[in-house]
Order: structure tokens, then C-alpha cells, then sequence
């Protein structure tokens, strides 16, 4: 499974994320709101976001969301711990801007995620911090169910409280609620 395909639809393109992105993506994450239902809630600090950043790259699954209306970056996700053998891989990392909050951008970005994984993985799982309630039913509402309580250590940075999701292939499937394709 390549973990970097270009993704896209009418509205987004997810392209991998590389080095020369940094301050352009720092400029989205650099809003104090953003994190503020986050484990770590000091991210938009320049070298808070600079450790998360070099977590994004050493992931080799990390993508730039791209407006394809403005061509500006408005957030980040990536894909991660691919196990091959248990058919299951990570979608994680996820943040916007604030002024695509509550729009149709998370729902279309998942779908074209989701829609990738499931040519290679059974189950897609997802860790979302336990304070953080917008992620959460965010998740939910695509159909996720929560799993198990688990502590993850994000790269660099202590272990917080997360909520394990999963959604299974067969689920994702035959889903009957249609993922918006435009914005």
C-alpha cells in the first residue's frame, strides 16, 4: 500500500506532505481554537507544531489538504501503522483551518481515505484525544463506533487519554448515508 497517493475529488486534493510545507501549514495550525479540545493544546506554539510536523514526516503517510477552489492549504492528515497482515491501518492527525469546520471538507477528506484503505485494510481505526468531542462525533458520524480507551504517545510528547474508533470494510461499504462529493 503507498501510503502518499495524491487523492482528490472536485473540492479537495491531499498530496503528500513535504518539508518546504511547513510554513504554510503552520499558518493553519497556528490558531489557539484549534487545539483547544486537543490532548495537546499548546500545538499552535511554533516549536510544539514544529515536533507534531517532523512527526508528520518521519509517518511517510502525511498529506496536505488542499482547497482545490483557493490551492490553499486549509489542514493535514496522514495514514499510519499499516499492518499488511491484520489488514488494518491508522487515519490520524487530522486538523483544519477553523473556516472549514462544520462544512462537507472532513466528510469528502475521509471518504477519499476511506475509500483508498479499503482496497488494501479490513479495518481503519482511529485515536481521537477523550476531551476532544468536535473529532468525536465527527468520527460518528461517518459511522465509526468506539472501540477501547488507550493511552498513545504522540511523536514526542507524553501519553494522553484517546479514544480508539473503528470502521470496518463491510460497514464502510454498505454505509446508506451518502458522504457528501462537493462543498
Amino acid at each position: 500500500m503507498n501510503l502518499q497517493p495524491v487523492l482528490e475529488n472536485e473540492t479537495v486534493k491531499l498530496l503528500p506532505l513535504k518539508e518546504e510545507d511547513f510554513e504554510a501549514l503552520y499558518q493553519v495550525a497556528s490558531d489557539p481554537l484549534i487545539w483547544e479540545q486537543h490532548p495537546n493544546k499548546d500545538r499552535y506554539k511554533r516549536e510544539v507544531f514544529q515536533t507534531f510536523f517532523e512527526g508528520a514526516m518521519a509517518s511517510k503517510g502525511a498529506f496536505k489538504i488542499i482547497d482545490k477552489n483557493s490551492g490553499n492549504i486549509i489542514g493535514n492528515t496522514r495514514f499510519y501503522d499499516f499492518n499488511e497482515l491484520d489488514k488494518r491501518i491508522l487515519i490520524g492527525y487530522t486538523f483544519y483551518g477553523r473556516a472549514y469546520w462544520g462544512s462537507t471538507y472532513n466528510p469528502q477528506v475521509k471518504k477519499l481515505m476511506l475509500d483508498y484503505a479499503f482496497q488494501f485494510a479490513d479495518k481503519v481505526f482511529f485515536h481521537i484525544g477523550a476531551q476532544n468531542i468536535r473529532s468525536q462525533k465527527a468520527i460518528e458520524r461517518l459511522g465509526a463506533t468506539k472501540v477501547r480507551e488507550i493511552n498513545i504517545a504522540y511523536h514526542g510528547e507524553p501519553e494522553k487519554l484517546n479514544f480508539e474508533y473503528v470502521i470496518e470494510k463491510q460497514n464502510w461499504t454498505n454505509r446508506k448515508p451518502a458522504i457528501p462529493e462537493r462543498g
